[in-house]
């Protein structure tokens, strides 16, 4: 489907947050937070998502307050990005806001469904590269039949998606009348304090960090038209079947959706890409620590609380061995990120305080990046985007708009097939032909 036509801006405004008898307690105005270390290892960039509801929806005066009084909960998206004396990035939160763009479109929401991931979507969505001072972005764009898009940038190292699926729909809720719900957790000495003394027992320099140093230029729009974003969806009946290979038909095993799905696609990737069987390939794949740290961090925690497994196989060994033998490196390499490593990365977030910290920079790819022969993969299936609602129900279409690495997957439950799950992905145009020739294949 093309890019839709014909949007018509009708208000671009900085919304600041709403604050009432009942909103949480008013933080210290002008308070400068430090970013955490899961902060600073994540994407230094703006992270984009665009949903569609079908009417009725809600006006847009409703949506505007709600959206307000939902920032007097999340003081953090409304705020900016500072440094201190030694570069290293703090917010302020000082109510400064965030950018509401609201437009109008003469057609249809079914006129354009389904979404194309490969058409550009800039006419519904606040760009990332405009008003970059702003953490947050919203523009809601109403067709003709009543029903919107919702198109919104947040910027990574404020929130990773479980902090971003909190807001939305604490926004949801105060829009439908509700109250705000379960109130986000900012309090980053009580989850994730270092040990006294720290004790950092692995090598997260060269992992998550390294040595900063000069990186050769990048033509990062050229590396972008290289790129196709393209989608596939699993249906339930392939599903079944990708788990039958993982477990090898045995009944008395299981195998998650999101392991089965991986494991195929890092073989049709591979595949796709031509490697020789010598090649080393890897997957960065992002692990919750809500879930591994213990005593357990509630999922309210607010920032980002994640860190990478990397499993790594070669070529050839990936593509000839059976899907047990793949699923098998998946989670061993999995489990490796546990509790232990999770606090040792919070003890080694203590040598990023001082000039020590202006020294490192993470390893997290960067725009425009090309990551062949790895891949990274993100799971969303236990986030819920799809789940929200504003009153009217469930989103008719969601997916992320525009990825901007190569080799970057995002997995998400489908809004079209209940069971079914989407794969989201940006390759160098060839191999995405490719990719979606050989994608049904279970050899």
């Amino acid at each position: 489907m093309a890019a839709v036509e014909g949007v018509q801006l009708i208000s671009d405004t900085i919304l600041q947050p709403h604050y009432s008898p009942s909103s949480p307690p008013h933080p210290i105005h002008n308070a400068q937070v430090p970013l955490t270390p899961f902060d600073m290892a994540n994407y230094n960039c703006h992270v984009c998502i665009l949903y569609a509801f079908r009417a009725p929806m809600p006006d847009a005066a409703d949506l505007r307050e709600g959206l307000a009084k939902a920032l007097a909960h999340f003081p953090h998206l409304a705020g900016r990005f500072v440094t201190d004396e030694h570069g290293y990035a703090h917010v302020v939160l000082n109510d400064a806001g965030i950018r509401l763009k609201e437009a109008t479109v003469a057609t249809t929401l079914d006129d354009h469904l389904p979404f194309d991931p490969s058409a550009s979507f800039l006419s519904l969505h606040p760009h990332p590269a405009e008003g970059v001072e702003v953490l947050l972005q919203i523009q809601l764009t109403r067709f003709a039949c009543g029903g919107i898009t919702l198109g919104l940038t947040s910027h990574h190292r404020i929130g990773d998606g479980t902090s971003i699926c909190h807001f939305l729909f604490t926004w949801a809720r105060l829009v439908r009348g509700l109250d705000a719900g379960v109130a986000p957790c900012f309090d980053w000495a009580e989850v994730c304090s270092p040990r006294d003394p720290p004790r950092c027992e692995l090598d997260h320099l060269g992992v998550e960090f390294r040595r900063s140093s000069p990186r050769p230029p990048v033509d990062v729009l050229a590396n972008l038209s290289k790129m196709q974003n393209i989608s596939v969806h699993f249906s339930k009946e392939l599903i079944g079947k990708l788990k039958e290979k993982v477990t090898g038909g045995d009944p008395n095993k299981r195998a998650s959706t999101f392991l089965s799905v991986l494991t195929h696609i890092w073989k049709k990737t591979t595949l796709a890409r031509g490697l020789p069987d010598d090649e080393v390939t890897k997957v960065r794949l992002v692990v919750n620590g809500r879930q591994r740290i213990r005593p357990p961090v509630p999922d309210e925690y607010y920032g980002n609380l994640v860190l990478w497994a990397f499993p790594t196989m070669k070529a050839g060994e990936l593509l000839q061995g059976s899907y047990a033998r793949v699923a098998q490196v998946i989670r061993n390499a999995v489990n490796e990120v546990d509790d232990a490593y999770f606090k040792s990365f919070i003890d080694f977030g203590e040598t990023l305080k001082g000039e020590k910290g202006a020294e490192l920079e993470a390893t997290m790819p960067a725009v425009g990046d090309f990551l062949n022969p790895n891949i990274e993969f993100n799971s969303w299936l236990s986030l819920k985007f799809h789940e929200l609602d504003f009153g009217s129900g469930a989103p008719c279409a969601f997916l992320p708009p525009g990825l901007p690495v190569e080799g970057l997957m995002i997995l998400t439950p489908s809004c079209g097939e209940a069971g079914g799950v989407d794969v989201y992905m940006a390759l160098e145009r060839a191999q995405a032909a490719t990719f979606q020739q050989v994608f049904h294949s279970l050899d």
